[in-house]
């Protein structure tokens, strides 16, 4: 005989309420109530038990409870419910009770076949009130709070708390408003970034067409590929190597394509006279002081345009402020570094020689007319001045330079920050025209060690492979390699490897990377109509060292706090232009604080650090202090998910990944190496030559370098 809905609820019961805030519900459990395995539900359960679920019945269904804590107090007497003999005297007894926090609400619904069913929906609506029941769930309901929400279209994991129900996300809230893996080394976090994108990349494909997604991941320890190598059919993909192997393809990162913070924080350039001067350089450079390689014809004569225009501008200026009398030694060094320019030129345009020579014999007109020396008497040494320029000699440079512009095509005028656009110019052309500024400016003596770190940037044979300025390499072509092409036709996973990019240049690289790709996806969204975006995932792993937080109130940022200073834009607009982060990191108290608020999702594995949970309690969304509770004894593979992405937290053994499809991070097999059950040889000599770029021979120095130069002493 099937009981009752009455006496079934009543055979649910475990307690009742004696306490109501909101947002905590302390609950006095009855005598009856399991204490160990409740087996009135249909299956077996632990309980009681933290961080499980509990109903407490209201107008509206049913209120969900998360068991925070457990306690026992000690009664006068035994409160049992039914009758009672009052004719004994009762000891001291031992009372079980809990604290509940409050998520949602249960409501009984039907589907459209009218089975009966349940929604769960965060938030109350009411509270209960003192002495009410309190209810274990049924299999049903409790698979029905796990198994929330809408869009549920990635399986991740199961819940152990929940009948092992499904654990599935929405990718749009998963990525969309930016993601955060924390937990220790060796928690499961790499299994679970890499699960995330397989899962989510597998559930959106179908046998016939590869999903249109993008997942870049930044790696800086090159443990990524191995769980994706063999996936070559379905997934294709792209590894960037500093020292390319037979799967992956050389990284590169031209030079060019770095702006003038990024120039900044590399060269560490002062704010008063170097890095107005750097700025002034790189705008020069990409305005047609360049040599491109492999250029038409209408390229080239872009070029000589985009310089003269630039000229004329900066020509007009100083005639309209008055520098050509005010600051004429200025401006004469100024000519004098035009005048070299028009020389050099003079060679490879010679369709255009005799207007060209024009110019330059205006300029050396002006030049010779308000030239001066005199020999300083404690240097001895000749310095060179000049005199006031007059308003007619400026204008006749100005009227032959005219000439020629309107033969290329007439003036064009930079917009924007032209030093920030990514246009093509050789680094050694952006050191020399550099120094030229420094001369014409008279600040040689403060612009000597950044032109230094230039060029011994270009001249590191461990750094060139990387920022190569000659390769033969386009923006569009980056952006296709990089990113991906039009519907993904070339993979929808690029892996860049940063484990052996120099130090010196590592964080700029990564600034670079990250920035590239969120300014392409602007552009996109831009250039097509009704603000359309392309989704794409940036993936970076071990975010505590490129996303570390820093000192504002710092007047010169080195690169370390460029490159989080990108992360924190991306973080705060990537939405907007479809692209979102995925962080993992083990010391979450590193990280930057802005970036970390900016994420909505939190998967969190074992923390046992007391700085770290403290940090995490404070930034989720949630008020979980039972469940974050369990961080410091969570086991390998588990995880508690929370935030936009979860509509209840749900404590989650992920999915289960094969040795093939793990990162390369695994533990080091100490004990077996030692007692020689895993064989480990080494060849320092393979590992030597491969360090010092494949020839471990010292290099031979040329006799005639070690020769004392000719001079008047010897």
């Amino acid at each position: 005989m099937n009981p009752s809905p009455l006496e079934y609820t009543e055979s649910l019961r475990v307690g009742s309420v004696e306490y109501v805030s909101p947002d905590q519900i302390r609950v006095t459990l009855d005598l009856e109530a399991p204490d160990s395995i409740a087996l009135n539900t249909g299956n077996p359960r632990p309980f009681p038990r933290i961080n499980s679920y509990l109903l407490i019945p209201s107008d509206d269904g049913y209120l969900v409870g998360h068991v925070e804590w457990l306690t026992t107090e000690y009664s006068s007497f035994p409160k049992r419910r039914g009758m009672q003999d009052f004719g004994l005297v009762d000891l001291p007894y031992p009372m079980r009770k809990m604290s509940l926090s409050p998520l949602g609400t249960l409501r009984r619904t039907r589907n459209l076949q009218g089975v009966e069913c349940y929604s769960f929906k965060r938030g109350a609506d009411c509270f209960p009130s003192v002495g009410d029941s309190v209810l274990l769930p049924t299999q049903k309901q409790l698979r029905s709070i796990v198994e929330s929400g809408e869009n549920r279209r990635v399986k991740i994991g199961t819940s152990p708390l929940a009948g092992n129900a499904e654990v599935l996300v929405d990718p749009d809230r998963l990525f969309g408003r930016h993601l955060a893996v924390l937990g220790n080394t060796g928690s499961g976090k790499s299994c679970s970034v890499a699960g995330l994108i397989r899962w989510s990349l597998e559930a959106a494909g179908t046998n016939d067409r590869l999903p249109n997604a993008r997942f870049i991941v930044l790696d800086p320890n090159g443990e990524y590929y191995k769980a994706f190598e063999k996936d070559n059919s379905m997934l294709k993909p792209r590894l960037f190597q500093v020292k390319p192997t037979s799967e992956g393809d050389l990284l590169q990162v031209p030079l060019w394509f770095w702006n003038s913070a990024e120039w900044s924080s590399f060269t560490q350039a002062t704010g008063k006279t170097q890095r107005p001067l750097l700025r002034r350089a790189l705008r020069e450079v990409r305005s047609g002081r360049t040599n491109v390689m492999e250029e038409d014809e209408e390229e080239r004569k872009l070029r000589l345009r985009r310089y003269i225009s630039s000229n004329i501008i900066s020509l007009r200026t100083a005639l309209f402020n008055g520098s050509i009398k005010n600051e004429e030694t200025k401006f004469g060094y100024r000519l004098l570094a035009v005048l070299r320019d028009l020389q050099e030129k003079l060679k490879e345009y010679a369709d255009y020689t005799d207007q060209i020579q024009e110019i330059i014999d205006k300029i050396k007109n002006a030049l010779r007319e308000t030239r001066n020396q005199f020999k300083d008497s404690q240097s001895g040494k000749t310095v060179t001045f000049f005199r006031a320029f007059t308003e007619m000699q400026v204008k006749e440079i100005l009227i032959s330079m005219s000439e020629l512009l309107d033969n290329l095509g007439g003036i064009i005028y930079l917009e924007g920050p032209s030093e920030d656009v990514p246009l093509p110019f050789l680094g050694t052309d952006f050191a020399d025209h550099l120094h030229i500024l420094a001369e014409e400016e008279s600040v040689s003596q403060f612009v000597d060690f950044l032109i230094m770190r230039i060029r011994s940037m270009l001249a590191d044979t461990r750094i060139s492979t990387i920022i190569n300025d000659e390769a033969n390499i386009t923006l569009e072509s980056w952006l296709s390699e990089y990113i991906g092409d039009n519907q993904a036709s070339n993979g929808c996973l690029t892996i860049i490897d940063l484990s052996l990019v120099p130090s010196e240049i590592i964080h700029v690289v990564t600034a670079v990377i990250a920035r590239m790709v969120f300014e392409a996806l602007q552009r996109y969204r831009k250039l097509h109509a009704q603000h359309k975006v392309l989704p794409t995932v940036l993936v970076m792993e071990e975010a505590h060292t490129f996303i570390k937080r820093y000192k504002e109130d710092v007047e010169n940022q080195d690169a370390a706090t460029v490159c989080c200073q990108v992360f924190e834009r991306i973080a705060r607009e990537g939405r907007k232009f479809g692209l979102g982060l995925l962080l993992s990191s083990q010391r979450p108290s590193e990280l930057s604080p802005t970036v970390l608020s900016q994420c909505n999702t939190f998967l969190l594995h074992r923390i046992s650090n007391d700085r770290d949970q403290d940090l995490v309690k404070r930034f989720v969304p949630d008020n979980l202090r039972g469940l974050l509770r369990e961080l410091p004894s969570l086991p390998s593979q588990n995880a508690i998910l929370l935030g936009w992405a979860s509509e209840l937290p749900v404590l989650v053994r992920m999915n289960d990944l094969p040795d093939h499809q793990r990162p390369q991070s695994d533990d080091p097999d100490f004990w077996n190496v030692w007692t020689g059950k895993v064989s480990r040889d080494v060849d320092w000599k393979l590992i030597a030559e491969d360090w010092q770029g494949g020839n471990s021979e010292k290099p031979e120095v040329d006799s005639n370098v070690l020769e004392p130069e000719d001079s008047d002493d010897s």
